[in-house]
Formats: C-alpha cells, sequence, structure tokens
C-alpha cells in the first residue's frame, strides 16, 4: 500500500482529503480521493503498490484487457469506437504533420488503435502490462506487445508520436514514465495524453459517483492544470487540448450504474450532453481531455 505525504505530481505537501469513492468495478472496497491545493491534482490516497494491484483489474468489464461487447455499455462502447480510433488517427496524422512514421502506443490493451496505425503505413511499437491482453492482441490483429518495462530500453529519439490513451492515470512509476518518454520522442515528435478531467460537468453532477475516478485503478486524477505542472518539470510543452465528445455519454452510463445500481441511459444522455455543451467552448471542461505535447 503506498501512503501519500505528499502530490505525486507536483510533491507539495499542501494536500487534504477531499471525497470518498468505491470501487464498483471489482473490489467494491472504499478508497480516498486527495487533494492537492498547490497544482489541483487530485490522488488515491492508500493505493495498492504496482505488485499488488493485478487483481484490481480482473474484471470481465475492464474493456481495454477483455474486449468484452457483453452489456449494453460496452456494446455501446465497439458500436463508436472505430470512428473513435479513425479520429485518433487523424489526430496524430494532423499534429504531427506527416502521414507515416513510428508511433509507440504505451497501454495498447489488444491492439486496435495500433492495428488502425500499423494500416494506415506506422510503424508500431506496443507496450501493454496485462499478458492476457497481449495475448489477444496476438490473436486478433497479429501485434505482439512488449512488458511495459521495455519501456527504458528503447532506442531515444525514435518515435514521430507516443501515445497514451487513458494510461498515464494508471502508472505507478509517474515521473519515471514521463521523463523517459521525453528523450523517446523526436525532436519535432508529438506525445497524445488522454485522460479523465475531474474539473468537467459531469464529474460535478456525480461526485464520488463519477466513473472518471475508477479507484483504485486511477491513482492520479488530472486537471489540466496539473496535467501542465507535471509536463513542464520535464520540459514538455502543452500544444492542444482536444476534445472527447464520445467519453461523457459513456462516463455518464457507468456513473448512473454506480449511483443508482442499475442503468438510466436518458438521464445518462442528457448529462452527458449538458457536459459537452459546457465544454463546448472549452475543451479543458471536457469530461476527457486529450492533451497534445511537444519538447
Amino acid at each position: 500500500m503506498i501512503r501519500y505525504t505528499s502530490c505525486p505530481v507536483c510533491k507539495s505537501e499542501a494536500i487534504v482529503p477531499k471525497l470518498k469513492a468505491i470501487d464498483h468495478t471489482v473490489s467494491k472496497e472504499e478508497f480516498s480521493i486527495w487533494h492537492c491545493n498547490n497544482c489541483t491534482a487530485r490522488f488515491t490516497q492508500d493505493v495498492p503498490a504496482q505488485d499488488d494491484i493485478g487483481g484490481y483489474y480482473a474484471s470481465a468489464d475492464y474493456i481495454s484487457h477483455s474486449d468484452t461487447k457483453e452489456g449494453i455499455i460496452n456494446s455501446l462502447y465497439h458500436l463508436v469506437r472505430k470512428r473513435t480510433l479513425a479520429s485518433k488517427r487523424k489526430l496524430v496524422m494532423s499534429e504531427t504533420g506527416i502521414n507515416k512514421g513510428a508511433i509507440l502506443d504505451i497501454g495498447c490493451g489488444t491492439g486496435a488503435f495500433l492495428s488502425t496505425m500499423k494500416n494506415a503505413g506506422w510503424t508500431i511499437t506496443g507496450l501493454e502490462p496485462d499478458a492476457a491482453a497481449r495475448v489477444k492482441a496476438v490473436e486478433l490483429y497479429g501485434i505482439n506487445p512488449l512488458e511495459p518495462g521495455k519501456l527504458f530500453e528503447l532506442v531515444p529519439a525514435s518515435y514521430n508520436a507516443i501515445t497514451m490513451w487513458h494510461v498515464l492515470e494508471h502508472v505507478h512509476q509517474l515521473h519515471e514514465y514521463v521523463r523517459q518518454i521525453e528523450t523517446l520522442l523526436t525532436g519535432k515528435g508529438k506525445l497524445f495524453i488522454a485522460v479523465p478531467n475531474y474539473t468537467s460537468s459531469d464529474a460535478d453532477v456525480y461526485g464520488e459517483n463519477w466513473a472518471g475516478y475508477d479507484v483504485p485503478r486511477h491513482l492520479y486524477h488530472f486537471s489540466p492544470q496539473s496535467m501542465e505542472e507535471l509536463l513542464k518539470t520535464y520540459n514538455l510543452k502543452l500544444i492542444a487540448c482536444k476534445p472527447m465528445w464520445f467519453d461523457s455519454f459513456y462516463v455518464s452510463m457507468l456513473s448512473e450504474k454506480y449511483k443508482n445500481g442499475k442503468g438510466n441511459i436518458f438521464k445518462a444522455v442528457i448529462n452527458g450532453f449538458l457536459s459537452n455543451l459546457k465544454a463546448f467552448g472549452n475543451t479543458k471542461k471536457c469530461s476527457s481531455v486529450i492533451y497534445v505535447i511537444g519538447k
């Protein structure tokens, strides 16, 4: 178990308990979420250590590992995935300014995004901690992801794009990862980090039941300000914040289930729509944000 005495993002000791959330996916345990008054990051307190957290991912509902289509929420996820994969591909090409290059996807799951990039002519590398997901990636796409420790053995300045789609919030070695990623980017390479945003409207609506907290798997809960603070530490620059419009609906559906013990799709759609509406003129208020980052 890890007990933080300072903020894991900025190292400030100005940290206070903020709320308590339940692990609805696996253990049903309650965890405390703390807030940093300096950088505004939030983090899950008393989280399992890296060697002990594996059991908290042992659920068929954990979609990035299992690729399950069971249940209406997961079915809807798969329904829009083809479109979101295409939009991610277009974003990478647009922001890097190249149609083909080398890409590293950290936390690649079962390999759907890497397959999309491979089909577009990119040279791909994937890292994935879950052994079952690595096997699934081979079966589904012929992609053989590396274990995450290999990150520190990769050749510096060799990737035009590095992506972390809802991954950074899971990484115990937060600073070590960001430091290493900076060295792996080419001079004009771009880093894409997608994370939930607790400053969004849907996070306010659902509070401790907001699915974006996903304790204890989500070790950190970023605000745009705290993300910028982290990036500055390693001389990385925030170029743009891009919206993930579908996430507000997906997260609201899960949050309704957590709040009431059953799903209320109509209410979730309304709350997801309202969250997106409030974020329309300010993407830093989206339910999930893609941070586009350069050197």
